[in-house]
């Protein structure tokens, strides 16, 4: 794939161990076996029980079909990875994936995804998804490549009886930066052993570093990754180096957790299943999502959960209007362009993605609705205390520039931010080969610009 930083210089060995691993789809290359990629990894269980149902579902209403479900057990990176090794052979492409939507046009452009608007026309369902949602898998050349399964949002998930205990006032609202480094400071000060603040850093935790992390700060900033009206991407600006002395400040007060646990890739796993139901860190930096892991269904149960913790929004830099900042994402289910009976993977995706499955999915993975009938549906509104706080988050969140080059300036991101979380180079010079590294991977010095 052009310019996919994560599988250059992979070999032909490497990637039939990979598929191997995840199993492979040439067995049942008659078109009556639909194959079914997917992440499975860490606490994020529900994907997996949702697509043994739509298994059964698909199967008992599709006689003569084998739904065959080939999980990807990978962080993040990984799987991406895999998926692309996978993507390459026409004998291992899976019939539908699970697709993060900054990729979406990557794998356009690698010649992985199938337009599906011949099929979405004629689909009646398609007219209860929002127009946002619509657009997230829409390609640059105007054809859909995708149907949505929820998005979501970011903010700050803390420890209110650590906060009490510290003194700190709750519930919190901090109106910038500097009001969450004073807390977390004080976290520091007062609980000796709490980690006072997490915020995802470095390659371990791949695209989730990226987004969770440095893009709520630099878009919290007056700037941005990428400037649409000159179509450049932007390798210098204020907001990009005063987020990194962001990242710097944190770890170098040992605010932040040890460079060696953030960095390890189980890190996110971690967070959810350990260190926040133990109280052993009191501000989180993290997703909407996050509370799928405590719910009955989840898999680290914590009953106590929304009594223990509060969540608000993660401020601007300095209180610029609005106030407050978000980012939101999203995953697709995506047909395989090496298919060969597209109509009947389209077919288990709208099964996938049928208003009772997906008010199922939408509940246990703690997604945001991108159905109308779902978001209104009582079960789904009364189904989490935190839903309506992150649902309102969409009125001030941002997107990621999705386009092709994107992973590789995630990539950049992601070294910038190790550099100087591990004390390996200052901010300054961190910018600086973010600015080389961009300037290389997407073409030249005409596709790129600096913001004042």
């Amino acid at each position: 794939m052009r310019h996919r930083v994560v599988v250059a210089g992979l070999s032909a060995l490497v990637l039939a161990a990979a598929t191997a691993a995840c199993g492979s789809s040439d067995s049942e290359s008659d078109g009556k076996t639909i194959t079914i990629a997917y992440q499975k990894f860490g606490s994020f269980i529900q994907l997996d029980k949702q697509l043994q149902t739509v298994k059964t579902q698909f199967e008992q209403a599709h006689q003569g079909y084998t739904v065959k479900l080939l999980p990807i057990e990978a962080a993040e990176n990984d799987y991406y990875t895999k998926l692309s090794l996978m993507n390459r052979s026409p004998k291992t492409a899976p019939d539908v994936m699970y697709e993060d939507t900054f990729l979406v046009n990557t794998d356009i452009q690698a010649g992985f995804l199938a337009p599906l608007d011949d099929y979405l026309k004629d689909w009646p369902d398609w007219s209860q998804f929002t127009e946002a949602a619509k657009g997230a898998a829409k390609a640059q050349d105007g054809k859909t490549y995708g149907v949505p399964m929820g998005t979501d949002t970011r903010a700050l998930w803390y420890n209110k009886e650590l906060f009490a205990k510290a003194g700190l006032t709750v519930p919190w609202e901090p109106k910038n930066w500097n009001d969450v480094l004073t807390a977390a400071r004080t976290i520091k000060q007062k609980l000796p052993g709490v980690i006072p603040l997490n915020v995802y850093s470095g390659k371990g935790q791949g695209e989730g570093s990226t987004m969770q992390g440095f893009e709520m700060l630099l878009y919290g900033t007056r700037n941005t990754l990428y400037d649409d009206a000159q179509k450049k991407w932007i390798i210098a600006s204020p907001g990009f180096n005063d987020s990194l002395n962001f990242i710097k400040t944190i770890f170098s007060e040992k605010l932040a957790p040890d460079p060696q646990d953030a960095l390890d890739p189980n890190w996110g796993t971690k967070v959810g299943t350990e260190m926040l139901p133990t109280s052993k860190l009191a501000i989180n930096l993290d997703g909407s999502w996050l509370s799928s892991t405590w719910l009955e269904s989840g898999s680290k149960p914590w009953p106590e959960w929304s009594k223990t913790l509060g969540w608000t929004a993660m401020p601007t830099q300095n209180g610029e209007p609005p106030g407050k900042i978000s980012m939101s994402g999203g995953w697709v289910l995506s047909v395989g362009s090496k298919s060969k009976d597209k109509k009947a993977a389209f077919d288990f995706v709208t099964t996938m993605l049928n208003k009772e499955n997906t008010l199922e999915y939408d509940i246990g993975a703690g997604q945001i609705a991108e159905r109308d009938d779902v978001a209104a549906d009582p079960k789904y509104l009364n189904s989490n205390p935190s839903l309506k706080f992150f649902t309102d988050l969409v009125e001030v969140t941002k997107f990621r520039p999705a386009y092709p080059d994107y992973p590789n300036v995630s990539n950049a991101i992601q070294v910038a931010m190790e550099t100087v979380m591990t004390g390996q180079g200052e901010p300054a010079e961190a910018a600086k080969t973010f600015a080389e590294q961009v300037t290389s991977a997407v073409g030249g010095p005409d596709k790129v610009t600096t913001a004042s």
